[in-house]
């Protein structure tokens, strides 16, 4: 029989009274089990439950916004960024001016800049950080981590091991719990309340179910995978096929263009990511094809932005200065086609773009390319067992 917690608070008012004794009946033969409620406290005038704060490494827009969801299921959270001015600015104003502007912060969320003090006031610990600073950021405080729930919300691979962010925190803070969030989630979306799905992946299902307790609420849902390496590898790739989607939007290519760039980077970010030791299945779920679909089709999307840039004719320098924040998909890319290269596993639009933005080639060179190409498979990982 499956064991359902609630918690009970006394009241004399009728409806309670029975409630409270039905439940307390159910639990004498153990089909419900009693919790004591969390004691309630204040903070700023809003009424929080009782308990540590949760952390939010870095001052960008998807860790603003996940400091937003947290306070509001009533926790109090503490951002840490590297910059004074960012974190008086969100102090002064409720609003992250320089990425998230027009978005209310919650009075719940405390922009800081002592990391050493957020680390030790917090367990659990959501990492926004890019991923070219994660490892520099972090590993000097390696031993105050040790223990705690960490939970890299960052798309990115880092360029000199090819390793993701939850590797490289397994690598400095080995005794720490990780975690990872992943799925179609723009941040501006997430923080206008639009209805949002998301993923979290560890082998640790406590970890995964933590972090679904306190993130689930009434317009972002939280799902769970132990496939954790898989979900994290699907967020680090579609950035480079968000790129290629924007190029195409911006020379005025067809739908039909569109959905064949889309299912052909599903089919490579597959085949790579089988290669090296991912679940195929997890792609076809929120981190693969779930954001490959958003990232690949929207305007707010930082790696379709940069590729639509590109389309009209900006250089790429030109392309990443505009935008004003991180691509990851750039930095993904020139890692990404050596690793393919290394490993043998055959990826056109990864070899397509790399040679658009790094060898002088155009899109439509590419394109030609590639549908000139020995015909292949259209799904490489098909399985008729287990269906009727």
């Amino acid at each position: 029989m499956p064991v359902v917690e609630i918690a009970i608070r006394s009241s004399n008012c009728g409806i309670f009274r029975r409630a409270h004794e039905l439940t307390r009946g159910l639990a004498a033969i153990e089909a419900l089990r009693i919790m004591r409620p969390l004691p309630l406290v204040w903070i700023n005038g809003l009424h929080m439950t009782e308990q540590r704060p949760i952390a939010v490494l870095g001052g960008g827009s998807f860790g603003t916004a996940v400091a937003n969801l947290l306070a509001e299921n009533g926790h109090a959270v503490r951002q840490w960024m590297r910059d004074p001015e960012q974190a008086e600015a969100i102090r002064v104003q409720r609003e992250n001016p320089r990425y998230l502007k027009g978005i209310k912060i919650h009075e719940a969320v405390e922009p800081v800049t002592d990391l050493l003090a957020t680390l030790e006031a917090c367990d659990l610990c959501f990492v926004a950080l890019p991923s070219s600073a994660l490892r520099a950021v972090l590993a000097p405080h390696a031993e105050r981590l040790a223990g705690k729930l960490l939970v890299s919300l960052t798309k990115g691979i880092e360029a000199q091991t090819f390793k993701l962010m939850s590797e490289i925190l397994q690598e400095i803070a080995p005794q720490a719990r990780i975690g990872v969030l992943s799925g179609p989630n723009l941040a501006r979306e997430v923080a206008e309340h639009a209805l949002t799905a998301t993923v979290v992946a560890s082998e640790d299902e406590q970890l995964c179910e933590r972090v679904q307790a306190v993130l689930h609420g009434r317009t972002f849902r939280v799902y769970a995978s132990g496939d954790r390496f898989g979900v994290e590898l699907g967020g680090a790739l579609k950035n480079v096929y968000a790129i290629i989607a924007g190029m195409a939007v911006a020379l005025g290519m067809g739908e039909n263009t569109k959905s064949m760039l889309i299912t052909r980077a599903l089919a490579e970010m597959t085949r790579f990511a089988v290669n090296q030791g991912a679940n195929p299945m997890t792609f076809l779920g929120l981190a693969g094809v779930g954001d490959l679909i958003v990232t690949c089709s929207s305007p707010k999307s930082r790696n379709y932005q940069v590729g639509f840039a590109l389309g009209q004719g900006l250089s790429l320098d030109d392309a990443v200065t505009r935008l004003g924040e991180v691509a990851e998909g750039v930095n993904t890319l020139k890692v990404l086609k050596a690793k393919a290269q290394e490993v043998g596993v055959y990826m056109p639009l990864v070899a397509g773009l790399h040679a658009i933005l790094f060898e002088g080639r155009t899109l439509e060179q590419v394109i030609e390319l590639l549908m000139r190409a020995e015909p292949k498979t259209d799904v490489d990982f098909i399985s008729t067992s287990g269906f009727n």
